[in-house]
């Protein structure tokens, strides 16, 4: 396309350009980029600062040296992908086709760094205007990687390979997507691998680096070519570049866990080459690569016996591959003693609430409390993009730079070598023994650092190998606390936390000989002078606490005591994980902790950090959390500290409802955090089922619009919220429901309309689910109280649940808790559900047989029958299975003294006297049921 700048106002450009960035005089750089800002309103200004990005000498008309004008390129390539970027579909369509007709020639200039600047144009291009908005570029690219008309040089090759890689990094979905019968991808894919025989290593290794992209995604580009590809990987397998080799390390990585079948016959050789990648001392980041395929074949069911016969070559590689590099170990070596410094804002890692509320639903938190360098997990959002697309990150963003932070090649063969303890057991450890030997007393830390990580890395698949060497193991261990370095402390706290199963279930004289003192050593750790070995100390024993259990109750004392003295000293990065003992604590020993003494020690340390923290701070939520855990623990002795703990959490539910509400109609406000809401909700439940009654009333009515504020939460848009309001109101319905019941039409209005599953089932979330599940539970919970009260709700409530009950793409839980709600629906109102009987009774009945035999189901089976009892010709063909499901119930909740298992008892033997006048051959009837005499035993019959 043919245009020309004017010559003054590219000069002006150009020198603003530089000086924004060369100018050491900063009024100077302001002033240019004051002049800049009002150059955008130009409708020319992308061309113009195309026209300066694409000539790689000053145009006559620029005053400037080679150097001032590379910056004012730099500077102009930099602007026209963030006005791209911001702007694309108002900029002119004679800017947009200047730009795509002369973008491709930086793709050339003889600076790397101006090739990358021309990826990044062209890349933004395509995500912008989409590859139907540019669809020549990619015929354009390949023609160019392959100096398809002979003018392309080498640097022009591997600038335009770079660019390709951009634009599928970026465009992963689009590029596989149909367009008028044609999918990009599958004329790209063999240009792809027709690029990784280039003789350019640059190209080769960008070309791998494309195709790795897509092979995860199983497409028929992939699955066409998959032979091909896997032979072209053979032949590059022993490239002379390093990055052409970790890129066929990873491509072998992606193929073994998409098609395992192409992977398993060629099983040997690749155990050797992966073996000599991963002891590749230069170069880590291949290295890491080859380590991956370990970790890949043996979390793979289909894949992982194949490398039974390679262990005595892959352990020992896994293990010299988690020393310490030197780079680490001088950075590492004498770390400070830091316990006093302060901690900066940028060292604390971001938190996430976690709603407990979830109702009989399955905790899936079965995590290791510590991750494999001795550091404490955190909660983390979720990191995985969709489809594997490139998240843009703000140029302010912040990542974690902490090297320990970070996945590397010594975490992953730790993780490799847990997994493959888990799989092969006994040979793991033997093929680790030898390594132990040799380096758990080694003179030099970094080798005794690595035989603690190996030893607490193989602990969960290999115990029963290991279980006779722990006595002499143990006290080992134990002395490896006081090492002089702190990073053997650290790594030593987690591998203790790993044992601690087993030291905790010894008898008694093994406890007193092992576990206390594994425990003291680690309590003691806790208040160690350096950081980092007191998170590893508390992440150990938060593990400790999950594996020992009950066993801790008789040391709550000393416990609780050494909790105490680290809230006084921790920093605040450290005090995240200090909650998380406590709450884990709290979890496990519970009622142990309703001590006076305990209490008298524990809570004013909880109390002074609440006072502390502020309600903006993003230490609220595991402050919250722990608490949640501290008032279930304590009950009715968290009396005391109830009044204000609670008031403040309503405010803070008030507060932050309110600026959701500012910022829905001021765009210019963001959105307040919901985790606040979450904790907030879920603490408020806790003390309501931890205090009496009437305690729980009191604080409730003082509590100023708290069913309002509550109905806002019901119909938050955040899954998290609502999910944790439900469960906040079925805990209302149970322990203050004279407060609750005058509110109720408002409340139903809500709850209803929460109970619909189709767009649950569209989206596919498992927190949507969570929320209806809990909504169903508060159903149960306050037709259980309301009784006759309910039946002006009674026909939205059955088609609703009726929906949930003959749904089988739900999760169980969901299913179950329709049915209990359904069932405790009928205690009151039989008479308006007994006309569905007939269409209800089946999934119901299919349903509660899956559910324990609790009172919760007690009670379901007794609103069902007195359903049935209403209607009873209704169950003609269900009768049979209703039946045998009384036969099985749980002798307790038949024959037990609450009035509740009278209540069940009474009304099935109504039951059967009626069907006994129904029935002319009832007995006969009778011996159809598989358990007849437990059936005689429980009911008299």
């Amino acid at each position: 396309m043919s245009w020309e700048p004017q010559e003054e106002p590219l000069r002006q450009l150009a020198q603003c350009l530089r000086d924004t960035i060369g100018a050491r005089d900063t009024a100077v750089r302001a002033n240019a980029e004051i002049m800049l800002r009002s150059a955008k309103s130009s409708p020319d200004i992308d061309k113009y600062l195309a026209y300066v990005f694409i000539n790689s000498q000053p145009p006559q008309a620029v005053n400037m040296d080679q150097q001032g004008y590379d910056q004012a390129r730099a500077a102009a390539a930099t602007l026209l992908k963030n006005d791209i970027k911001a702007n694309y579909k108002s900029m002119p369509e004679d800017s947009r086709s200047y730009i795509r007709s002369v973008i491709v020639v930086a793709l050339k200039d003889p600076n790397s760094q101006m090739r990358g600047f021309a990826g990044n144009v062209i890349t933004e291009m395509v995500r912008q205007g989409g590859i139907m908005g540019w669809p020549q570029v990619l015929s354009d690219l390949a023609a160019m990687v392959s100096n398809a008309d002979g003018n392309t040089s080498q640097q022009g090759q591997q600038g335009s390979m770079g660019a390709l890689l951009k634009i599928c990094e970026d465009n992963k979905k689009s590029l596989s997507r149909e367009y008028q019968g044609q999918r990009p991808l599958n004329f790209l894919f063999p240009k792809l691998l027709e690029f990784t025989t280039s003789q350019l290593p640059k190209v080769r290794s960008d070309a791998l680096a494309a195709i790795n992209i897509f092979i995860p995604d199983k497409s028929e580009a992939i699955t066409s070519n998959l032979d091909a590809l896997l032979q072209q990987l053979f032949r590059l397998a022993g490239d002379s570049s390093d990055d052409v080799r970790k890129h066929v390390c990873r491509s072998f990585v992606h193929i073994a866990d998409m098609a395992p079948e192409k992977i398993v016959p060629h099983m040997s050789d690749l155990v050797d080459y992966m073996v000599i990648q991963q002891r590749n001392t230069e170069n880590s980041d291949l290295a890491l690569d080859a380590a991956e395929f370990w970790l890949c074949v043996s979390e793979n069911e289909n894949m992982r016996q194949h490398l039974g016969p390679y262990l005595a070559k892959i352990i020992p590689v896994l293990l010299e591959s988690m020393v310490y590099s030197e780079d680490d170990i001088l950075r590492l070596e004498g770390q400070k003693e830091d316990a006093e410094v302060e901690d900066r804002e940028e060292d604390i890692r971001p938190t996430f609430a976690t709603s407990k509320a979830a109702r009989l639903t399955t905790n899936a938190n079965g995590n290791d409390a510590s991750n494999l360098n001795g550091g404490a997990t955190t909660s983390n959002a979720d990191d995985d993009l969709s489809d594997g697309e490139i998240e843009d990150f703000d140029d302010d963003d912040e990542l974690d730079d902490d090297p320990e932070d970070q996945w590397n090649l010594r975490k992953c063969s730790a993780a490799a070598l847990d997994v493959l303890a888990s799989v092969f057991h006994e040979p793991v450890f033997q093929a680790t023994l030898p390594y132990l030997t040799e380096n758990l007393s080694h003179a030099e830390w970094p080798n005794r650092e690595s035989a603690v990580l190996a030893l607490g890395a193989i602990a969960d698949g290999c115990m029963p190998a290991v279980e006779p060497h722990l006595p002499m193991l143990t006290p080992y261990m134990i002395s490896l606390l006081d090492d002089p370095e702190p990073v053997v402390r650290q790594i030593t706290c987690w591998a203790l936390g790993r044992y601690s199963e087993w030291a905790s279930h010894l008898d008694a004289n093994g406890q007193q000989q092992f576990f206390v003192p594994m425990m003291d050593g680690i309590l003691q750790r806790m208040l160690d002078k350096n950081k980092k070995v007191q998170e590893a100390a508390a992440s150990g024993f938060a593990n400790l606490e999950e594996k020992a259990n009950k066993q801790l109750i008789g040391y709550c004392t000393i416990i609780v005591r050494q909790f105490v003295q680290c809230f006084a000293k921790y920093k605040d990065r450290n005090m995240f994980i200090l909650y998380d003992c406590v709450q884990t604590l709290a979890e496990h020993v519970g009622p142990a902790l309703a001590e006076e003494e305990l209490v008298s020690i524990l809570m004013p340390a909880l109390i002074q950090r609440w006072n502390k923290v502020s309600d903006q701070s993003r230490e609220m939520f595991p402050l919250l959390e722990c608490l949640s855990y501290v008032a279930t623990a304590l009950g009715p002795m968290f009396e005391r500290y109830a009044p204000g703990i609670f008031t403040r959490c309503v405010n803070i539910v008030h507060r932050n409802l309110e600026e959701t509400v500012l910022a829905s109609t001021n765009p210019a406000l963001e959105e307040p955090d919901k985790d606040f809401l979450v904790t907030s909700l879920d603490l408020i439940s806790a003390i309501i089922q931890a205090l009496e009654p009437h305690t729980s009333a009191e604080l409730v009515a003082r509590a100023p619009r708290f069913f309002e504020l509550l109905a806002f939460c019901m119909k938050d848009l955040y899954n998290d919220v609502r999910q944790s309001a439900y469960a906040l109101l079925g805990d209302c319905a149970i322990y203050v429901f004279d407060q609750l019941q005058p509110c109720l039409p408002e409340i139903f209005e809500i709850l209803i309309t929460q109970l619909e599953l189709s767009q649950v089932m569209i989206d596919g979330e498992e927190t949507g689910y969570s929320v209806i599940n809990n909504a169903c539970w508060s159903v149960g919970e306050i037709a259980m109280r309301h009784k006759e009260g309910m039946q002006p709700y009674v026909e939205p409530l059955v088609q609703k649940i009726g929906t949930i009950l003959f749904t089988d793409k739900v999760p169980e839980s969901l299913n179950e808790n329709a049915a209990i709600a359904l069932g405790r629906l009928g205690i009151g109102c039989s008479e308006y559900l007994a006309p569905h009987l007939a269409s209800i009774a089946p999934p119901f009945l299919q349903t509660i047989k899956h559910v324990m035999w609790t009172d919760e189901k007690g009670h379901a089976l007794t609103g069902f029958m007195h359903i049935i009892l209403a209607n009873p010709s209704a169950m003609e063909n269900s009768l049979q299975e209703f039946f045998h499901e009384m036969s099985g119930a749980n002798v307790n909740l038949v024959k037990g003294p609450a009035a509740d298992h009278k209540a069940l008892r009474e009304t099935f033997q109504q039951v059967i006297q009626q069907y006994k006048g129904m029935i002319p051959d009832f007995d006969g009837f009778l011996n159809t049921l598989p358990q007849r005499g437990k059936f005689q035993d429980l009911y008299g019959v």
